[in-house]
């Protein structure tokens, strides 16, 4: 999808943010929420993007409560929190991925009645998990509301995007609200579906919204030369990336790097994982938005999404800063 349409908000926005589904969820535990990780992101949240005092959004009845708690004519007196324009997408981690993996869904094929049933699991799936961001972060006073790339009109043709529904979002901006995104199944115009991953939803609004810059939060520090899991693994501070959308780690210099950087991608994730995360981000760069990797729920994290680091990064950052290369 080229020379995608740019979108005028009344207020430019600050950030777009992608909840990694192995950040928020338990990925080794099938449809489990970390619940301690999405309260804490969600708290940082609050902290980057809004001041004033806290208005609770989430008037849903409570577990082991047998009515709705909720103090409205509290809440009427409260003056409206100055708030900067962000939108949250979120990855699916330990919810949905089972039900497409097992089903097929990203390759396509829905006259087969295992893809057919495979899809609709998938997006009660991810869009149970979408609920539940929504939620918690609504709980911290944040006017979020779910959009789903389905529900919406996003769809693809060949896995690329095809049509996506920027309007929407922006609309939900200007009247004052988060817009929450989530990878999701989509139609396929030549595949009949597939799996719209969240860091490609992200470079179409990147792309049509211009963003000051992109903050991924995950389930680890950054981009390593390895798998982290390597005892040896090197974290790469910062990553350039040319016109031609090819990139080159600077920091730490190439000659202190001992093996050429390796990318791995989990057996059953269905978007492509961190190969996904980095040919995105790299396009994202390329448009002169700066894109941090970090990991969610710490002190490194709430620096990246207040955009501290944008104009320093300081020596105890943990991260990883991917920018265009200017050439002068």
């Amino acid at each position: 999808m080229e020379n995608q349409p740019q979108y005028s908000l009344t207020r430019p926005l600050r950030c777009i943010v992608k909840l990694g589904g192995a950040a928020i969820t338990c990925k080794n535990e099938l449809e489990k929420i970390n619940e301690e990780n999405l309260k804490a992101v969600s708290i940082h949240l609050r902290q980057a993007m809004m001041s004033g005092d806290v208005v609770g959004m989430d008037w849903s009845r409570k577990p082991g409560k047998s009515d709705i708690c909720v103090n409205v004519d509290e809440i009427s007196d409260q003056p409206l929190s100055d708030s900067s324009n962000f939108i949250v997408v979120h990855g699916a981690g330990s919810f949905g991925h089972f039900q497409a993996s097992k089903s097929g869904v990203h390759k396509g094929g829905l006259n087969q009645s295992l893809v057919r049933a495979g899809f609709v699991a998938t997006r009660i799936s991810v869009t149970s998990l979408n609920l539940e961001i929504v939620r918690a972060l609504a709980q911290e006073g944040i006017p979020s509301t779910g959009i789903s790339p389905f529900s919406s009109g996003w769809t693809t043709r060949q896995r690329n995007v095809a049509s996506a529904d920027i309007a929407t979002v922006a609309t939900a901006i200007d009247s004052g609200f988060i817009p929450v995104l989530h990878g999701d199944a989509v139609l396929d115009h030549s595949l009949g579906c597939t799996i719209l991953s969240g860091d490609v939803i992200i470079r179409h609004l990147a792309d049509s919204l211009r963003p000051d810059y992109v903050v991924f939060l995950t389930d680890v520090f950054g981009v390593y030369d390895r798998p982290p899991s390597e005892p040896d693994a090197i974290l790469l501070r910062e990553i350039a990336v040319d016109e031609d959308g090819s990139w080159s780690v600077i920091d730490p210099a190439p000659e202190d790097l001992t093996k050429q950087v390796e990318i791995t991608v989990a057996a059953h994730d269905t978007t492509g994982g961190m190969v996904t995360k980095i040919s995105e981000a790299a396009a994202i760069a390329k448009l002169g938005i700066d894109v941090y990797i970090v990991k969610a729920a710490t002190e490194h994290s709430l620096k990246a999404l207040k955009g501290e680091v944008k104009s320093n990064i300081s020596d105890d950052w943990l991260g990883t800063a991917i920018r265009f290369k200017r050439t002068t």
